[in-house]
C-alpha cells in the first residue's frame, strides 16, 4: 500500500445502511493494514480551521519571554506552553525541533473527572485564542466519537462502546510550531522523531505539505499528505493494545525539509483522543483467538499514560 486511503464520514452518517457499512469496512481495513486514513466530511468548517491557524501563528509569534510565562511547572506539559526541544520520542534523548501548546478537556463542574485535570491556560494577549481553541477541540472530539463508533462495529462490539470512555476523556489539542532551522541539527534531531502515539486515535490538521511520513509493514517510509478538506487520522497505542494489535498503531515521523526550505516554519494541529483515566485497556475478547493470543497485561489508561509521559521526558 503506497498511499493513505481516503474515507468520507458522511457515508457513516448517512441513512443508507450500505454506505454506512462501506465506511466501516474501509476504515477498519485501513487501520488493520497501515493504521492511517485521510478523512473528509468532518465537523470543522473552513472558517474555523482558518481562524485557528491564524490564532496559533499569532501565539507562536509572541516573544519567547511572553510564551514562557504560560509554561506551567509540575503538570507534565499537559496544559499551556511547552518550549522548544523539551519533548523527545520514546527511546531517544535528543529533543524534537518543535514548540507546542496544549488545550485540554472542558469538563462540567459536576463531572466526576472535574478535579482530575489541570485548568486550561488563558492567553491574555490574544482575546480569541482560547475560544477558538475550545471550539476546534469540541468539533474534533465530535468527529473522533463517530470514528470510534465505526471501529467498534468493525471489531464486532456495540457501536456506542467507546462513548462513555471518551466523554470527559483526557484528550489534548496540540497546536505545534516547527520553527525555521537555523543551524545544522545536532545528533540527528528532526522535527518529530519516529514514534507511535499514546492515545486511542489522533486527528491531525495540517498534513497538506510534505513532512509527515508513515512506516509501512515492510519498513518503507510513505509520505502522508491530506487534501485541504481532510484530516489525517491514525490509531494510537492505547487502541492498538485494547484490540490486541488488530488495529495498528503505526510508527510515523516528521522529517526536516530540504535545506533550501530550512528557513520556513511548519504548523500542524493534532487532536490526541484519550479516554478517561479509569478506562481498562485490557485486550478485548473479540480480538483474541488461537492465532492471536492475548499480547498485553491488563492496565488502566491512566497508568499507561503516566508510563509514557515519563518515557517522553515530560514527567520525571
Amino acid at each position: 500500500m503506497q498511499q493513505i486511503p481516503s474515507v468520507d464520514l458522511r457515508d457513516f452518517l448517512s441513512e443508507d445502511p450500505a454506505r454506512k457499512q462501506h465506511f466501516v469496512n474501509e476504515i477498519g481495513k485501513a487501520y488493520e493494514e497501515i493504521g492511517f486514513v485521510a478523512l473528509k466530511g468532518h465537523f470543522l468548517s473552513d472558517k474555523l480551521v482558518a481562524d485557528l491557524y491564524q490564532e496559533v501563528r499569532h501565539f507562536f509569534d509572541l516573544p519567547l519571554e511572553t510564551k514562557e510565562k504560560y509554561e506551567i511547572p509540575g503538570i507534565g506539559g499537559q496544559r499551556g506552553y511547552v518550549s522548544f526541544g523539551k519533548e523527545h520520542a520514546k527511546g531517544r534523548s535528543t529533543g524534537d525541533l518543535k514548540e507546542f501548546w496544549h488545550f485540554g478537556q472542558y469538563v462540567d463542574a459536576h463531572s466526576k473527572y472535574a478535579n482530575e485535570y489541570p485548568e486550561n491556560v488563558t492567553v491574555t494577549e490574544l482575546p480569541s485564542f482560547n475560544s477558538i481553541g475550545k471550539e476546534a477541540y469540541q468539533m474534533l472530539e465530535k468527529t473522533g466519537v463517530y470514528v470510534l463508533r465505526a471501529l467498534a462495529l468493525y471489531i464486532g462490539i456495540d457501536e456506542f462502546y467507546f462513548d462513555p470512555f471518551v466523554r470527559d476523556g483526557n484528550s489534548i489539542l496540540r497546536p505545534i510550531h516547527y520553527p525555521p532551522i537555523t543551524d545544522e541539527p545536532k545528533d540527528g534531531a528532526v522535527r518529530a522523531a519516529a514514534h507511535g502515539d499514546i492515545n486511542l486515535i489522533t486527528l491531525l490538521m495540517g498534513a497538506q505539505g510534505k513532512g509527515l511520513q508513515v512506516q509501512s509493514n515492510n519498513g518503507e517510509w510513505i509520505d502522508a499528505m491530506a487534501q485541504p478538506d481532510e484530516l489525517m487520522i491514525n490509531v494510537g497505542d492505547m487502541l492498538s493494545r485494547h484490540t490486541n494489535n488488530k488495529l495498528k498503531s503505526t510508527i510515523h515521523q516528521v522529517i526536516n525539509p530540504p535545506r533550501e526550505l530550512w528557513g520556513t516554519s511548519r504548523y500542524s494541529i493534532p487532536f490526541f483522543m484519550h479516554p478517561v483515566n479509569d478506562m481498562p485497556l485490557n485486550c478485548l475478547p473479540e480480538c483474541i483467538d488461537e492465532n492471536h493470543p492475548k499480547a498485553f497485561e491488563d492496565i488502566s489508561s491512566g497508568a499507561y499514560l503516566e508510563e509514557r509521559l515519563i518515557e517522553l521526558g515530560l514527567k520525571k
